[in-house]
């Protein structure tokens, strides 16, 4: 690990002009991915800015009958909260699927969006890697890939983005409240993380100097019919091969909307509307799951050793699909697969 400065900031103000007046520079919170990444020197910031300090711990009801949560809010905090429990359950089951309790306890809401890949490549200095030195190719496109992306990939990079909490957000259309150098401005979820084109160094759209300050959930409306089923090496401690937001508004046994979202295939959260479409006003048969399934991986891609992961990927989709119609959904304190 290189040396780096240290600065507390106060206010979020002070925060966002300490980092943007420092290309060098990183706001750090739980620092449960960044430490580890400056640990393995993937990244070397010249300083850091803690902003633990920052008033940004709430978790307050919006005008538009949702939820304004604080980037500081820890993601245990979050999955333990009364109202998301109740109102965002899929929400709640996300987030205890990943890491540990002890990191669940450290780690911040804005920190899980901004997590980095865990690709092997890109934490081993020693390879190429695009993402982590821009121009210096993808190793992982002919190495050992099984836990790479199958779909939104480019040539210069095959990477996933490994969080459990956004697959939930991308499902229930969260937004992102961003403060910056500029002013603040608000970034539905979907137009937050990137794909990589050839810039696979930019995970997301922000810019330098810009800080998550909150997520905002809508008006809740998937309380019963949902699941969260993640597919892994094994159950606990373990990043996603495939994993599966589903939130199903039911009239009897007629989908009448649907959302699906899949972690552990693409460089963000996979979300195909043009898939939840095919199931609205349809009857809730394996027929129908499948064929939303087929849509969502429209184009998948393996590179040899993840090949696995696009029927494994079609069969997630139709069990998430079946236990949401169901109201069961997966049971993540056990860890065992519905």
């Amino acid at each position: 690990m290189m040396n780096f400065s240290y600065t507390r900031a106060e206010t979020v103000a002070d925060a966002i002009a300490a980092v943007a007046a420092d290309p060098g520079a990183r706001f750090i919170a739980g620092g449960t991915n960044l430490v580890d990444l400056m640990k393995y020197d993937v990244m070397k910031p010249e300083r850091l800015v803690d902003i633990t300090r920052l008033p940004l711990r709430e978790i307050e009801a919006t005008d538009a009958g949702g939820l304004r949560i604080g980037a500081l809010v820890p993601n245990s905090d979050l999955a333990y909260d009364a109202r998301i429990q109740r109102d965002y359950p899929l929400l709640a089951s996300a987030i205890l699927a990943g890491a540990s309790a002890q990191l669940r306890n450290a780690a911040t809401t804005g920190g899980n969006l901004l997590q980095r890949t865990r690709c092997y490549y890109f934490y081993d200095v020693a390879t190429p890697c695009n993402k982590r030195e821009p121009g210096s190719g993808c190793a992982a496109k002919t190495g050992v890939n099984r836990v790479n992306a199958i779909l939104g990939t480019s040539e210069a990079c095959i990477a996933t983005h490994p969080s459990d909490m956004c697959v939930a957000l991308a499902a229930l259309e969260a937004s992102v409240h961003v403060e910056g150098p500029n002013g603040p401005r608000v970034v539905p979820f979907a137009e937050f993380h990137r794909l990589p084109g050839d810039a696979p160094q930019n995970d997301n759209t922000l810019a330098h100097g810009e800080m998550v300050v909150a997520v905002e959930l809508p008006a809740p409306r998937f309380g019963r019919n949902h699941t969260y089923l993640k597919l892994r090496d094994r159950l606990s401690y373990a990043f996603a091969l495939v994993s599966v937001a589903a939130a199903l508004d039911m009239d009897g046994d007629v989908i009448v909307d649907a959302r699906i979202a899949l972690g552990g295939v693409a460089h963000k959260p996979w979300r195909v509307t043009d898939s939840e479409a095919l199931l609205k006003g349809k009857p809730a048969t394996p027929d129908s799951f499948g064929a939303a399934a087929d849509a969502i991986l429209s184009g998948a891609t393996g590179y040899g050793g993840n090949d696995f992961k696009i029927e494994l990927a079609r069969r997630a989709v139709v069990r998430a699909l079946a236990q949401a119609v169901a109201g069961e959904p997966q049971v993540q304190s056990d860890k065992s697969v519905n």
